[in-house]
Parts: C-alpha cells; structure tokens; sequence
C-alpha cells in the first residue's frame, strides 16, 4: 500500500470492490483511505464489461452464481489495467482459469489480462 500512498503505482478498484468494503471492519476501510485519491481510478461495470463477465458464464470458467466474479475480471480487461491482483486462489488466481479467461478475450478481441497474486506483484516487500 506504500507504493499507492507515495503514488508510485496508481490503484485501480472497480465500483464492486468499493461496494464490498462498505461493511469491511473500520481498519479495513481505513487503510484504504490512506491512498490519496489522485492515485486511485475507479472503474465502473459498462455494458461491454457486462457482456464480457457473462461470456465467462455461459463459457464454464465460472458457476452462474459467480457473476461479481467475473464482473471484476471483465472490468479490469476492458479498462486495460495492467495487473489484477487477487487473493482468490480458487476462482481467479488460477492458471487453468486465467487461460480460460484469456481464450474467452481473444475470440472477443480483447488483450490478455496479468492476473497475479499480491506476493507475486509485491515480492518480499
């Protein structure tokens, strides 16, 4: 989070996780308000990104009931962002997922998204 405060990397949240945080302990909330806003973007669900997350459905990469899931990846892919960084191992950090992400976005005409764990993003910071 260092990095974000100094603005040496610019966060990117999308409007599901500011939505998830609202009844996350105060600390949890606090630390991110410790960012200063010009370093954070927020991106929100577009139609595109709607249409993409359910693409990720109806293809099997996730159950039906994963739809914020997919909202999340779909949203970071049609922003561009450079990294998504998750702790869920189970549904998106996960390597035959992220290829089945990635096959999703090429037939569609979308980039490649680097999904990655914090670990892997921070090192041993």
């Amino acid at each position: 989070m260092d990095a974000f405060v100094r603005g040496d990397l610019r966060l990117v949240l999308s409007e599901l996780t500011l939505r998830e945080l609202e009844p996350a302990p105060p600390a949890v909330r606090e630390v991110l308000a410790t960012v200063p806003e010009s370093s954070i973007e927020v991106v929100r669900l577009t139609p595109a990104a709607d249409e993409l997350a359910r693409r990720y459905l109806a293809e099997g990469i996730l159950a039906a009931n994963m739809l914020a899931g997919a909202q999340h990846i779909a949203m970071a892919t049609v922003a561009n962002v450079d990294v998504l960084v998750s702790w869920n191992f189970r549904h998106v950090v996960n390597l035959p997922r992220i290829h089945a992400y990635h096959g999703v976005n090429a037939k569609l005409g979308y980039a490649t998204i680097e999904i990655r764990s914090p670990r892997e993003v921070l090192g041993d910071e």
